[in-house]
């Protein structure tokens, strides 16, 4: 019987690739298997994959013809997994050993549809813990609860995939699933819908996740049109949230966190590339009027003087009749 099912994605990563998968090696154990999926790589990394499915206890390849997406990707291992629990790994990233048994024996003990871990960002050789932003550790409680207050950072933000594990029954429910298509934010959406309508959580304490930051062919790292999907993400976030029964309790931390990411990227427009620039000033001037007037405002009215002034003058933007039904 298979106990946990870790689904890696790849695409083009061979320079690191190698760590990744003997960080999995030192995880290796009967009753795990390793998800190896290759997003139409075309750098090399399919032939370091190939090799990992022959040596590697556990390893299951899936090659995708095309490239289609972290979050195709992440579906497809899913669709693949005969876990009873699921975990996620990025393909330029890296675990402690032993950290996946760790993982199993906490979320076993505790009992609950998921558990979210801490993880230490490495940018060069500098490292730095970052805590899931949940005060109660080892305490099972219910999901939406931790997506409050809407003005502090909360479970919801930290919306990383790979740092946790989650019980099969939320992947049988059709919530472990990303939207298809995504090339960014595509843990948004997700980390919602997970905390919106799975039954129960826990934060732990563990540090076996090792997130590699600042790599050259991340989308992070990447000013082309795909970064734009943040909108696609967050329009989603608004849209299922403001569904829901308590729509008036949650949907303003929803539209909070939309305006602090466009603020964000605003900030930096200047990596962009000039077409890219414009399309984020046009798109997000038809997304901030697709918003509730009313939340909006009141949002506006909270945040710090130069992210406000910044969504301000972008609201005022014109915007085509094309734009706002895209």
């Amino acid at each position: 019987m298979v106990k946990l099912s870790v689904i890696v994605p790849f695409h083009d990563v061979r320079q690191y690739a190698p760590d990744t998968l003997r960080s999995l090696r030192a995880n290796a154990r009967e009753d795990v298997e390793f998800i190896l999926v290759d997003d139409c790589s075309r750098d090399g990394t399919a032939d370091v994959l190939a090799r990992a499915e022959r040596e590697l206890p556990g390893a299951v390849l899936v090659t995708h013809d095309r490239n289609e997406g972290l979050a195709t990707a992440r579906n497809t291992g899913i669709a693949r997994a005969r876990g009873e629990y699921l975990t996620f790994l990025d393909g330029d990233d890296w675990v402690a050993p032993g950290h996946y048994p760790q993982l199993l024996a906490a979320v076993e003990e505790l009992g609950c549809d998921f558990v979210r871990t801490d993880h230490v960002q490495c940018t060069g050789r500098v490292r730095t813990v970052h805590r899931v932003p949940h005060g109660r550790r080892g305490v099972v409680t219910r999901p939406r609860d931790a997506i409050l207050p809407a003005d502090r950072s909360t479970s919801v933000d930290y919306a990383y995939a790979w740092a946790g594990v989650y019980h099969r029954r939320l992947a049988d429910r059709g919530l472990l699933q990303f939207t298809d298509g995504l090339r960014t934010a595509e843990d948004r959406p997700w980390i919602w819908k997970l905390h919106r309508e799975a039954e129960s959580f826990a934060a732990v304490g563990l540090l076996g996740v090792f997130y590699r930051r600042g790599v050259a062919s991340s989308l992070t790292q990447i000013g082309d049109v795909r970064q734009l999907d943040f909108i696609r993400a967050f329009d989603q976030v608004v849209e299922e949230t403001a569904r829901d029964p308590e729509a008036d309790r949650l949907l303003p931390k929803a539209v909070r966190t939309y305006c602090a990411v466009m603020a964000h990227h605003l900030g930096a427009i200047e990596r962009f590339e000039p077409a890219v620039a414009r399309a984020l000033r046009s798109r997000g001037a038809a997304a901030l009027r697709r918003l509730p007037r009313d939340l909006l405002d009141d949002v506006l009215d909270s945040m710090d003087t130069r992210r406000a002034s910044r969504l301000r003058r972008l609201r005022r933007r014109p915007v085509s009749s094309r734009t706002a039904a895209a």
